[in-house]
């Protein structure tokens, strides 16, 4: 049996948007490792945060950081429903990547750029100019979608996206391209044949702005995982994992990252120059039965890791079993030893009040857990 380890409540911060959930998304913590250099510990110097939410037209930025510090606003271009957005580091371009292009907002609403591409409706061949297009063809609001994210020093855009560009014109047998674009003026700087067949992305940025990780889902055809490195002339890629493997996260210093089985058995640290397993822990044997489980349910002998976990610090994961948990009661978080050649649970958290979902971790000691009722976000500490 783990040992209990006490959650302390850090800060509890409201969402942004006084919306029901079914009108705005959950409110989520964006992090940066700051560009000082590293401290003695392996760990970063500081963290740059915004929290950010995402309504049905408008996505909005605070930073929780600076008391009294306004919200700033960015005007939606299309609804919350038709892609994907975050914002840069220093909160005052957002970005959303969309079914027919990628485009950079500023808070007044105006177009900063915009990188038009193929259509992410898998039977549209249509090289769209303009949401309103498709606005009301309901096949287009079931499209696959793509990702983009800003590197870690805010200088550059990562795309993910279904081609081809559009200035390259029609291509209908484009695969999925990955883009390298400076996010000052929209110029496309590297680009490269993802070989893909997106149902959907995420970026996971590393601390070097010129390295980037890339999970792609395509259903039930596996996880490609892609790594990205722009030297300043050219984007390589490699690919690590044999697609059975999500990736969730980059350790502090750069050096590791953390993944899930597809099937959410085992969690993974891997080396990130070349992908390599470097300890593994399955939930067999390790995650005990939840105690709310009927002890006739043998059901309840599996347990899961969630999809969403992550490097606390350098040498610990916090990790949930909570999506499956939910079945039974209260969800389970688990603190994860990735010191030496085995990872090895050392506690289940607990906490002071009922939480709800999967832990996000922070990076520096810290996580957060979002309301049940989407409207606030607690950070914690142990």
């Amino acid at each position: 049996m783990a040992d209990a380890a006490a959650a302390r409540l850090v800060t509890t911060l409201a969402a942004p948007l006084d919306h029901a959930r079914d009108a705005a998304d959950a409110p989520r913590l964006l992090r940066w490792p700051d560009a000082r250099p590293m401290s003695g510990s392996g760990q970063p110097a500081g963290l740059r945060r915004l929290l950010v939410q995402r309504g049905d037209t408008e996505l909005v930025a605070v930073d929780p950081d600076s008391p009294g510090a306004a919200t700033v606003r960015f005007p939606a271009p299309w609804p919350r429903d038709f892609g994907t957005c975050t914002v840069a580091p220093s909160g005052d371009l957002a970005l959303f990547a969309g079914v027919h292009a990628v485009r950079a907002v500023d808070p007044a609403g105006a177009v900063r750029w915009e990188v038009g591409h193929g259509c992410w409706d898998g039977s549209c061949r249509t090289l769209h100019t303009t949401y309103e297009e498709y606005a009301t063809d309901h096949r287009h609001l079931y499209a696959d979608s793509g990702s983009a994210v800003f590197s870690a020093d805010g200088t550059l855009v990562w795309a993910h996206i279904r081609g081809p560009v559009a200035a390259s014109g029609p291509d209908p047998e484009a695969l999925d391209e990955w883009l390298v674009i400076d996010a000052a003026d929209g110029r496309v700087l590297g680009r490269a044949d993802a070989e893909t067949v997106a149902a959907g992305s995420d970026h996971v940025p590393h601390p070097d702005p010129t390295r980037m990780g890339l999970c792609v889902g395509e259903g039930q055809d596996g996880v490609p995982m892609l790594w990205g490195r722009w030297d300043g002339e050219q984007l390589s890629v490699e690919r690590f994992c044999d697609d059975e493997r999500i990736l969730t996260d980059v350790s502090p210093s750069g050096d590791r990252f953390l993944t899930v089985t597809h099937y959410e058995e085992t969690l993974g640290v891997h080396r990130v120059d070349d992908g390599s397993v470097l300890s593994e822990l399955d939930t067999e044997h390790t995650i005990p039965r939840h105690p709310g489980a009927d002890p006739d349910d043998q059901d309840a002998d599996e347990s899961l890791w969630d999809y969403e976990c992550g490097f606390l610090d350098e040498a610990t994961v916090i990790a949930g079993t909570s999506e499956r948990d939910e079945e039974y009661g209260e969800p389970r978080h688990w603190l994860v030893s990735t010191a030496g050649a085995q990872m090895r649970v050392t506690a289940q958290i607990t906490y002071p009040f009922p939480i709800s979902g999967a832990p996000t971790a922070l990076g520096d000691g810290t996580w957060y857990t979002v309301s049940a009722a989407g409207d606030a976000l607690h950070v914690w500490s142990r």
